[in-house]
């Protein structure tokens, strides 16, 4: 497959949405909008999310949650060990060290972790803004099915049968939570596959020591097909209809002041429309 030919290190608003949210939200929760910044690996969101939190109280970013990915507490059983010790798994190496192995159960932990944080209600602070408040998440549960699940599994690393079983979980989640997981907009952090791989190196991070510049390339591919080609088949709507805000992410934004202001002006008057 073409998984297996893998170096073994490769790792890896909607507009109809109602202002009334749901029925079981009202007053300040109502007024929230949620948006997504998507884009490639290294390819700028942590550091354009960090930018958006220093700009607004109106606005809360919502980290990406590597650190559960790379920590899972695993206790052993009493009926097997009298002296049970919790040990820790990175579930993300595991993923790059063997993509055909572990594709499958890192894509499904990564998408309940991501939906968990998708379901925690605004804080408080935002409830009582005077402008419209915000949530931002870096990354999101569409993304994880329509960019990186699919992904591995066009890659041959998630088998038919896994798919399968993904989608299904998949949609029944976001049906039955409806209103509480959908987004308002998109934030696409658009770079080449080179650029990202530069910043990949740049930043260092053990596990991503063997990611090649193919596989960035086919992440991209993937962006482009699901928020600009919009000819990726998407199973919910209302995610059809999300306006997307696109940004040059290939600029030096996180060290250019004049930069990091024209960002800022066009996701303000972005956050606007929704």
């Amino acid at each position: 497959t073409i998984c297996s030919s893998m170096d073994k290190n490769i790792g890896d608003p909607s507009i109809s949405c109602s202002k009334n949210y749901s029925s079981s939200s009202r007053d300040g929760a109502s007024r929230v909008k949620r948006v997504s910044i998507e884009g490639n690996v290294a390819v700028g969101k942590s550091t354009f999310a960090k930018l958006l939190q220093s700009v607004s109280t109106d606005w809360e970013v919502m980290q990406e949650p590597v650190g559960k990915w790379q920590n899972i507490e695993i206790k052993g059983s009493k009926e097997i060990d009298a002296s049970p010790q919790a040990t820790v798994s990175n579930l993300l190496e595991m993923m790059y060290q063997d993509p055909q192995r572990w594709s499958y159960t890192f894509q499904t932990y990564s998408c309940v972790s991501r939906m968990r944080i998708q379901l925690q209600p605004p804080p408080a602070r935002l409830l009582n803004t005077k402008e419209t408040p915000v949530q931002v998440y870096e990354r999101s549960v569409y993304s994880d099915r329509y960019v990186f699940a699919l992904n591995m599994f066009e890659l041959g690393c998630i088998n038919a049968t896994e798919w399968a079983t993904y989608q299904d979980w998949h949609s029944l989640m976001v049906e039955q939570f409806g209103h509480r997981v959908e987004l308002e907009g998109i934030i696409y952090l658009r770079a080449s596959p080179k650029m990202c791989m530069e910043r990949l190196k740049s930043r260092g991070r053990p596990e991503e020591e063997g990611v090649k510049l193919d596989y960035l390339e086919t992440l991209h591919r993937q962006h482009e097909k699901w928020l600009i080609e919009k000819s990726t088949e998407i199973h919910f709507e209302k995610l059809t209809k999300i306006p997307v805000l696109q940004l040059d992410a290939s600029v030096a934004f996180n060290r250019d002041p004049k930069v990091q202001e024209l960002f800022i002006a066009k996701v303000k008057d972005f956050f606007k429309t929704l």
